[in-house]
């Protein structure tokens, strides 16, 4: 069976909403698709699913058809990666598991941020980064806003260059699993897993070729080739190595906050010909000619 179709098809299976590091609430995320023209809509905020439950019900009667979705966090060979995970199972509850104990790798990596700072004596550092981050688990950014609120920098490059950056006490590492973990934690609830947004790991073209590699062998199943604000030559050069490797293709706008036209809901190059898309595998497939608007 496949998905009702309308006449054109417009995919985005990579987005994030205010369950992360996004500035939309999931139904105001569902909404702007809609209006932007997104007709299958994959809410991918990192390392939770918190928002899917509102995702699906913004999404009913909408015409936009809700993939669940999640971005996970891990490491392959001291890098972080991010493995997007695609039409499993949301109820699963060894995903439900692993996803809460994700979720405390990350406070525990805030925690530790933050006590390495406390020399600083900024007060109550880590309550304002957390407010910084809208309640979310804070990240580095966050607690180089709470250092320029609390007077202890002048800005956050000030921040990073003294206190957070490369080899500064508050560079802690993330606490993430290996890169074949998540993708089994992916594949044990039904789902699919895609190597997200190749080209942003700054990795040499050997390097990134031997990751897609120890990716595939781990089980991933496809690359994300086509993602807004990249060049037309790491397009080209994403689509080759997909091929080369016979992987499944995906595609999402990385969507976090509007205002940002080079990233915008739908906003998608073409799929380079002679790939195999990922949603033609999924467990009801899209298989209807997709629709670019970039």
């Amino acid at each position: 069976m496949t998905i009702p179709q309308a006449r054109s098809t417009c995919i985005d299976l990579h987005c994030h909403s205010r369950a992360s590091d996004g500035k939309l609430s999931p139904r105001e995320l569902v909404q702007r698709a809609g209006e932007r023209g997104v007709t299958h809509l994959a809410l991918t905020d990192h390392d939770t699913i918190d928002g899917l439950a509102e995702a699906g019900e913004a999404a009913a009667g909408t015409g936009v058809e809700l993939i669940t979705g999640i971005e996970l966090s891990c490491v392959w060979k001291s890098h972080t990666i991010h493995v997007v995970g695609l039409d499993f199972d949301a109820g699963s509850p060894a995903l439900i598991r692993v996803i809460a104990e994700q979720n405390e790798n990350r406070w525990r990596r805030a925690r530790t941020i933050a006590e390495r700072l406390t020399r600083l004596k900024a007060p109550d550092l880590l309550d304002q980064a957390i407010k910084f981050a809208d309640g979310d688990v804070p990240g580095r950014p966050h607690f180089a806003q709470a250092l320029v609120a609390a007077g202890v920098v002048k800005d956050l490059n000030q921040a990073f260059k003294r206190h957070l950056g490369a080899g500064k006490p508050g560079d802690v590492k993330a606490f993430w699993p290996e890169l074949g973990t998540v993708v089994d934690w992916v594949r044990n609830a039904g789902g699919l897993t895609v190597l997200a947004h190749p080209r942003k790991y700054k990795l040499t073209a050997t390097r990134l070729r031997s990751l897609v590699d120890d990716f595939r062998r781990c089980g991933g199943n496809a690359l994300e080739v086509v993602t807004s604000g990249q060049s037309s030559g790491d397009l080209g050069f994403l689509a080759e190595l997909c091929r080369r490797e016979g992987m499944l293709a995906s595609q999402g706008s990385d969507f976090h906050f509007p205002g940002a036209p080079w990233c915008e809901l739908g906003v998608i190059p073409a799929m380079p010909e002679g790939l195999t898309p990922i949603w033609q595998h999924f467990r009801t497939p899209v298989t209807t000619q997709v629709q670019s608007t970039a």
